[in-house]
């Protein structure tokens, strides 16, 4: 079936499912596959679960009680594509290419889900803002966020995660932004993208694509690399702590972030974040630049911000019981992992506990990172050190360490600690916010 036909049907039954778990009544259930999965097996059941069509890539055959035949010609409302997955993202891009607004995309090794949340926070307080549910930020999570998209909507943000080259090209051939933000380039996904050379190489394909099609990139002007990225894209607004159309800086993050901006506001304006960590920093400012680039009122931009209260594991303030914890367990890298033990030991708090995860997806520098940041840890004093999982195992350092997050939960349940701060951190496959769960 054409494109221009599925999109028809789409138009009718605006709400697509890949998993027959979330399906509801009059969804068009699109079948997936993967190494593991293989979504064509239950593109019937959906049907019988009220899915309005099914959508396969396999000619998958059911027996009629004498012989077997093709699916697609017994149901009408089963629909046959050549790749499931190819034929999502050419509807994705169908349907971007209905509106004509301005598409934010928005990548980045560290950083770049924060700052989404609160570029969008701030956008919605003024524009109908359409943007990336949670991290939906790969190859099917980038096409569904697009086909969520309601006509009336006035601006897009769309978050693009990518673990190897070509990955961020492939989202723009669909996505076609026409506005970039790179929050930064660190130390993740090395494995994949093949060192700091390639990191650069592959987030800047967001750059690559702007600058071939007139789009407009907003930088943090700190990083000297990613000036040095962006050269020839001839429309650019920049922040930065001292350079840049918006400027801001730190005024304290005891634990939690206080900004002066000195610059792009018609006074200077001090924001009250509920974010912890001065890592923080150029998240607020692009935040900041991007309500003041867009023409949002400043007091909607303030209000916006500092009414964003962080969750999912991403730097959340937590009480339990007289403890402090700073839970940051969605995902670490040396260099989130580094910025985040710094900060960390700057807190002017007592009896400070570090329990951190292994770091993945790092390759043949694995160990060397590893070894990094038991080195890096070293340099501050602590109450308790406790390293859990990965390649921790593997490294010679004085602290405790645990095989997994189970193990340092007995451990941290058997410390019976008062009025002490924690930062628990590591990698997702690590699930480290086990360790403080009930």
């Amino acid at each position: 079936m054409e494109i221009s036909a599925l999109y028809q049907l789409y138009l009718q039954h605006p709400s697509i499912q890949t998993d027959t778990r979330k399906l509801q009544s009059g969804d068009i259930y699109w079948a997936l596959k993967g190494p593991n999965f293989n979504g064509n097996l239950f593109a019937e059941k959906a049907l019988e679960m009220g899915a309005a069509y099914a959508i396969v890539d396999e000619p998958v055959t059911t027996h009629d009680g004498t012989h077997e035949v093709a699916r697609e010609a017994i149901h009408p409302r089963i629909i046959l594509v050549d790749n499931g997955l190819t034929a999502l993202q050419a509807l994705a891009k169908y349907h971007r290419e209905q509106f004509d607004i301005p598409f934010i995309a928005i990548t980045g090794s560290n950083g770049k889900t924060t700052t989404k949340e609160l570029v969008a926070t701030v956008l919605a307080s003024h524009y109908t803002t359409a943007t990336t549910e949670g991290n939906l930020n790969n190859h099917i999570g980038v096409p569904l966020t697009l086909l969520k998209i309601k006509q009336g909507t006035e601006i897009a943000v769309i978050e693009m995660g990518a673990n190897h080259q070509q990955e961020i090209a492939g989202y723009c051939k669909y996505t076609e932004p026409t506005h970039g933000i790179i929050t930064n380039c660190g130390k993740a996904h090395l494995e994949g993208f093949g060192g700091v050379e390639g990191i650069r190489k592959g987030k800047g394909e967001l750059y690559d694509y702007l600058r071939a099609h007139d789009g407009t990139v907003l930088r943090y002007a700190d990083y000297d690399y990613l000036m040095e990225m962006s050269q020839g894209i001839e429309k650019t607004f920049d922040y930065g702590q001292s350079s840049g159309d918006v400027q801001g800086q730190v005024i304290s993050s005891e634990p939690f972030l206080k900004v002066a901006i000195t610059k792009g506001f018609e006074t200077p304006t001090t924001i009250h974040t509920q974010l912890v960590g001065d890592y923080n920093l150029p998240n607020v400012l692009c935040a900041v630049a991007i309500g003041i680039y867009c023409k949002v009122p400043q007091e909607k931009i303030v209000a916006a911000i500092e009414n964003y209260a962080p969750s999912n594991s991403r730097s959340q303030l937590m009480q339990l019981g007289s403890n402090q914890i700073i839970l940051d367990a969605y995902n670490a890298n040396p260099s989130s992992m580094k910025l985040a033990i710094e900060n960390f030991a700057r807190l002017s708090v007592p009896q400070k506990v570090l329990m951190l995860g292994g770091m993945m997806e790092l390759g043949e520098e694995s160990m060397a990172e590893h070894e990094a940041i038991a080195a890096l840890i070293g340099q501050y004093e602590w109450d308790k050190v406790v390293l859990v999982g990965g390649d921790f195992s593997k490294i010679k350092h004085p602290y405790l360490y645990f095989p997994d997050s189970l193990a340092a939960k007995e451990w941290f349940l058997a410390q019976d600690l008062h009025n002490a701060y924690l930062l628990v951190k590591g990698s997702r496959s690590m699930q480290m916010e086990k360790i403080i769960q009930p």
